[in-house]
């Protein structure tokens, strides 16, 4: 059987790391990204609504996002830069409630290799923007709905996140910068 794209186990329950086979010679390369069937094969949704691209400076931190009532799962993929991705269980029923996981993306890892983040519905969603700029590409499983747009603070005492900073002082939306505090959020 012909191995499209390793799919790999993370920390959370459910956030899974993809590296899609890339195949090359002196020309370049060519990656399959996204498969709906090998998605479906591997239980991952087959069918996305949205995609979303950001651009941002070094020092920006987006987050932490997830919506109610038309909750998103997000397929991420980071186009040029270095970012550092952070995904927070905020599914009540989950033995991962409350815990987060950070990922240390660019567009090829140290082998090489491309990756794309998968997170699914239920899930806080933020990142930090550790090179100079970098471009994010997420495809979404379901489109933007304003009314039921949430956000958890970036810095939650409870979450106590380890946004790897090195003395930098992030640049917050005003927005997410008055985000609700893990206790008190409304959450899935």
């Amino acid at each position: 059987m012909l191995v499209r794209m390793q799919i790999n186990d993370t920390r959370l329950c459910d956030v899974k790391l993809l590296v899609p086979k890339r195949h090359g010679d002196d020309r370049g390369w060519f990656a399959e990204v996204f498969n709906a069937e090998v998605f479906r094969k591997a239980g991952l949704p087959e069918v996305f609504a949205q995609d979303n691209q950001s651009a941002s400076t070094r020092g920006v931190l987006r987050g932490l996002h997830y919506q109610l009532g038309q909750p998103q799962g997000k397929l991420v993929r980071v186009l040029s830069g270095h970012i550092w991705d952070v995904a927070v269980d905020l599914r009540r029923d989950s033995s991962d409630f409350g815990k987060w996981a950070g990922f240390d993306l660019r567009p090829r890892n140290s082998n090489g290799d491309l990756e794309l983040l998968w997170i699914p519905e239920g899930f806080g969603h933020g990142f930090l923007v550790l090179s100079e700029t970098a471009e994010v590409l997420y495809k979404t499983t379901r489109g933007y709905y304003p009314a039921g747009e949430r956000c958890v603070r970036w810095n939650d005492p409870k979450l106590n996140i380890a946004w790897p900073l090195d003395g930098m002082t992030p640049s917050v939306s005003d927005k997410d910068a008055q985000g609700a505090l893990f206790s008190e959020a409304e959450l899935p």
